[in-house]
């Protein structure tokens, strides 16, 4: 799978990495610069290979707002944005969404490569109900991120420290849409995109990922931007409800400040005073940390901040626990653990 700005990407320098059947640029040649951009000013990163899936007719909303765990009544307005979560039953998290209202839609964005299997799960619980659900290919999804994007068009999406805005765009409408905003910012590529999410302790969601079928949103803090405790009933709303009234907890997604020039992979074992508190789910380098960092899922009873050490077959390393953000502004900046 390509993005409809391929042949942009490429004559601006990107180098491509594939990810989920797609290809992705991974950097624009100057990963440092980019990496500054988000920091500093804007980077702007395009997002156009997630999955993406249509939900249209009469009843698309109130089908939707039966199923998703955030309150979806914004949407009622064209060109608004809902993050929100399609939960298991049982209260584990299946999939996550970015959910745009159009005239005559609602496009629900997901993780690259998710989009027939989000469109398979929904389709599931479609009964007799007026609505259509497919996925929907060659749209275009731009993000404009950094402490200057506010100014930018689209719909905000911010994380911790770094403001955000996005533009779903029709894909006849995306390169010159592209070419608009890459001449006044800084094109940026996933690897320095990564970084700065992984500082900003934003959790991607599917297989294999930050928040998967084994997480609770509690755990990956997920609770907080992406789901309602006071809307109607929705798929798994018991469990998520019940922790939040009279429960707790076992683990938490946790930032990892790594103390060797090594990137751990994804899996690895986490150690604290000689026992197993968790596990590696994401790994970038931070420049501004000076270190490799990654998120991990630690027990919520090891006191913050803590030494520990990340264990794989081959290799480990020194690491401190801190909570999340890692950086919460665009200009904090901390010495590597010694």
């Amino acid at each position: 799978m390509r993005s409809p700005l391929h042949d942009d990407l490429r004559a601006k320098g990107a180098d491509f990495v594939e990810e989920a059947g797609a290809l992705v640029a991974r950097s624009f040649g100057d990963p440092a610069n980019e990496y500054l951009a988000l920091r500093r000013g804007v980077g702007l990163s395009d997002l156009s290979h997630m999955g993406m899936v249509s939900v249209s007719g009469p009843e698309r909303l109130s089908f939707l707002e039966s199923l998703l765990s955030q309150e979806l009544s914004p949407l009622e307005e064209a060109g608004v944005m809902v993050p929100s979560l399609l939960l298991e039953p049982r209260g584990k998290v299946q999939f996550g969404v970015m959910a745009f209202s159009r005239p005559d839609d609602i496009v629900l964005v997901t993780e690259t490569g998710q989009g027939e299997a989000l469109s398979t799960a929904l389709n599931r619980w479609r009964i007799r109900v007026k609505c259509e659900v497919a996925p929907v290919p060659g749209l275009g999804l731009l993000e404009a991120r950094g402490p200057g994007a506010a100014p930018m068009p689209g719909v905000g999406w911010d994380w911790p420290g770094l403001p955000g805005r996005l533009s779903l765009v029709d894909g006849g409408e995306v390169a010159a849409r592209w070419r608009s905003l890459a001449g006044r910012v800084t094109p940026v590529g996933s690897a320095a995109r990564e970084a700065v999410r992984i500082e900003a302790g934003v959790p991607r969601i599917g297989p294999g990922l930050d928040a998967d079928e084994t997480t609770i949103p509690q755990e990956a803090f997920l609770e907080r931007d992406m789901v309602s405790f006071t809307k109607g009933c929705f798929v798994g709303q018991e469990l998520v409800c019940r922790i939040d009234t009279r429960g707790h907890v076992n683990r938490y997604l946790r930032g990892l400040v790594v103390g060797d020039s090594v990137l751990p992979p994804r899996g690895a074992d986490v150690e604290h005073e000689g026992k197993s508190v968790g596990r590696v789910t994401s790994v970038a380098e931070s420049l501004d940390l000076r270190a490799p960092v990654a998120l991990a899922y630690v027990r919520r009873n090891v006191d913050l901040p803590a030494p520990v050490t990340i264990k794989w077959d081959g290799g480990s390393a020194a690491a401190e626990a801190r909570e999340l953000p890692l950086i919460g502004g665009p200009h904090v900046s901390a010495a590597r653990p010694s």
